[in-house]
């Protein structure tokens, strides 16, 4: 039993090594949607100033 507790531990401690390095790869490509104006409003103000 003890054995098997320890390989146990050991595979979750790596699948939640991995699991936050995901998050952490996905949360450092995207960006906030609160952190952009909205989309419409700065296509339209692009297209008034061309």
């Amino acid at each position: 039993m003890q054995k098997n507790k320890k390989i146990f531990l050991i595979i979750f401690v790596i699948f939640m090594l991995i699991m936050f390095w995901i998050g952490y790869d996905i949360s450092r490509r995207t960006t906030f949607p609160g952190s952009k104006g909205n989309l419409k409003e700065r296509i339209s103000t692009d297209k008034s100033e061309n």
